[in-house]
């Protein structure tokens, strides 16, 4: 067990001290020992939320842990889903509890949207005296308190109202369903979609799905461009079984998660690749082409030939927490062999001249669209 220390953390804060009056020196104007007298019995403090810290035993990670009496109570299990507070998580020994959040990890100041997401690893106390019933199955669920969260690794996240939205964690690669037609086709966010993934520390697999309904020969050169970047991409349609196996193989021992727009066929390819989930379909808009939430939570899902997939709810935007141009660079693999050759050696590759970049987008040896793509990401974009 790692080294437990004391620590002070931040809470978010949710009450805020009321404003002074803004006529409180106003009536010792002219009168120095009223001054005098008020700063030695008034504390005038800065405008604004009060400060709220706390003590807390914390690993050396800054993680809160366990303590105290009931420590051999203590159960570890990974988290299934979450439906609003309550989470249901499936203990090592392969029971199933629902459970709610420690206030503790709920208050704690961070940057992050969710406290606990679909994949964390958690430690919490069971409930010995309350079931709960689950509402899919009709089973009596045990319950329980998640009472710490493990350090996450390998997490797919987005920027969502200006926080960071885990929308899974502790994953191995991340399946990207992107349709080639309804809804169209939109490169700039499968670019997104691969500098998150590479951000994350996880393996992006390009999924161009509804090959079906479009000409194979327009959509091979995505094929062809992505895995010249040792990204693995394949067409794909749950009508005629294309590309489907590949997929499966794919996913044989691994932590996975399916993300995509809505209506671009992600529950179709997984109820595809494993027949029986019968997870719920939908379809897209007529006016719009915009998909309608047909799942709505992220849930992991164990696979006959090993492994788990996350399917998860269609996204709309795709919004990256760093902007950076020094960042950003990093997450386009062609760009990597050029950068040491820029004549600048903080080339943004923008405006400068000299830029060993744009020569090779002037030359198409980078794809035009994929430049547009970071000239995006990082503001530039006109």
């Amino acid at each position: 067990m790692k080294d437990k220390k004391k620590i002070r953390v931040e809470f978010r804060k949710n009450r805020s001290k009321a404003p002074r009056p803004t006529d409180l020196t106003r009536k010792y104007q002219g009168n120095q020992e009223a001054v005098e007298e008020m700063s030695g019995r008034e504390m005038v403090r800065a405008k604004g939320d009060i400060s709220r810290k706390r003590t807390i035993i914390a690993s050396d990670d800054g993680v809160p842990v366990v303590s105290g009496e009931n420590l051999e109570k203590v159960i570890s299990g990974r988290v299934v889903q979450v439906n609003g507070l309550l989470v249901d998580v499936q203990a090592n020994d392969g029971n199933m509890y629902r459970c709610t959040v420690r206030r503790l990890l709920k208050t704690l100041a961070t940057d992050e949207r969710n406290a606990v997401t679909t994949g964390d690893k958690v430690q919490f106390f069971p409930d010995g005296q309350s079931k709960a019933v689950d509402h899919e199955s009709g089973e009596n669920l045990a319950t329980g308190v998640i009472q710490t969260v493990e350090p996450r690794k390998g997490i797919l996240t987005r920027i969502s109202k200006n926080r960071e939205h885990v929308l899974v964690s502790n994953i191995d690669q991340v399946v990207f369903v992107i349709s080639l037609c309804q809804p169209d086709l939109k490169p700039h966010l499968v670019d997104r979609y691969i500098s998150g993934a590479i951000a994350g520390k996880i393996k992006p697999i390009l999924c161009f799905n509804k090959l079906d309904l479009v000409d194979p020969a327009e959509f091979q050169w995505l094929v062809g461009y992505y895995s010249q970047l040792k990204i693995p991409a394949f067409l794909t349609s749950t009508l005629d079984g294309n590309g489907v196996s590949e997929i499966r193989s794919l996913l044989i021992g691994k932590q996975s998660v399916f993300c995509g727009q809505s209506g671009v066929g992600k529950s179709s390819l997984l109820n595809a690749i494993q027949p029986g989930l019968s997870l719920r379909i939908g379809e897209v808009s007529d006016v719009n082409q915009k998909g309608k939430h047909t799942t709505t939570a992220s849930k992991l899902v164990p696979l006959e030939k090993g492994g788990w997939v996350v399917d998860t709810p269609g996204i709309r935007q795709f919004e990256l927490q760093n902007q950076d141009s020094s960042e950003v660079e990093s997450y386009f693999l062609e760009f990597h062999p050029l950068i040491p050759k820029c004549t600048f050696a903080n080339c943004s590759h923008t405006h400068e001249k000299g830029c060993a970049i744009k020569r090779e987008v002037f030359r198409r040896t980078i794809q035009p669209n994929r430049y547009m793509s970071y000239l995006g990401m990082i503001g530039k974009q006109s």
